[in-house]
């Protein structure tokens, strides 16, 4: 039986593997998170994620799990904000345009992991100020990237989505399947602890 690690602190990550039935443990990696000087966006989440999957203590029968998302307005990474001033700063960047979410996902087994990444495009609503402040208000924005969560009181601000949901909520379900996958793990039918 394989035992699956997820390498996250992300309560959102925790509930997209929780909803389709997956049981795992949960292990932190403790990886610094900064971007290197000029590293584009899709190769900071590569990085990250593999990153993260090399973190976590774990034997060789165990699958584990690692990610991490962030926003790309213009090429430019948009992590979590410093403070509330610069979630600010990121709304007003993304109201009323299209930007890209990148979420770079690693699954690993023994010695062997695969690292993808999922892009998806998503479109805000023109944001008045009004808008804004309520948001802020909320305190939603301030540790997500990009400064909103499409799962919580954010979905207010976004006016489409092309491509995987469960990408920019933190974990493209679809692809850590398919990662498993080829690793020999079929996370939906497989017993899996």
């Amino acid at each position: 039986m394989t035992t699956v690690v997820l390498a996250s602190a992300s309560p959102r990550r925790h509930d997209l593997l929780t909803r389709i039935g997956v049981r795992f443990v949960v292990r932190f990696p403790d990886v610094d998170e900064s971007p290197i000087a000029g590293e584009k966006p899709v190769a900071y989440v590569a990085r990250l994620a593999f990153a993260k999957a090399l973190a976590v203590a774990s034997s060789a029968d165990e699958l584990i799990i690692a990610a991490d998302t962030t926003v790309d307005c213009d090429g430019v990474i948009m992590g979590k904000p410093r403070d509330r001033n610069d979630a600010e700063s990121m709304l007003r960047t993304l109201s009323g345009r299209a930007h890209l979410v990148h979420t770079g996902v690693t699954v690993r087994l023994g010695n062997q992991g695969h690292t993808e990444v999922c892009t998806t495009s998503v479109t805000f609503v023109p944001l008045e100020r009004a808008t804004i402040d309520w948001y802020l208000a909320t305190e939603e924005p301030l540790d997500k990237a990009g400064s909103y969560a499409l799962q919580g009181a954010g979905a207010a601000l976004v006016a489409s989505v092309d491509g995987s949901v469960s990408s920019v909520v933190g974990l493209p379900v679809h692809v850590v399947i398919g990662l498993a996958a080829r690793l020999g793990v079929d996370l939906l039918s497989s017993p899996v602890d």
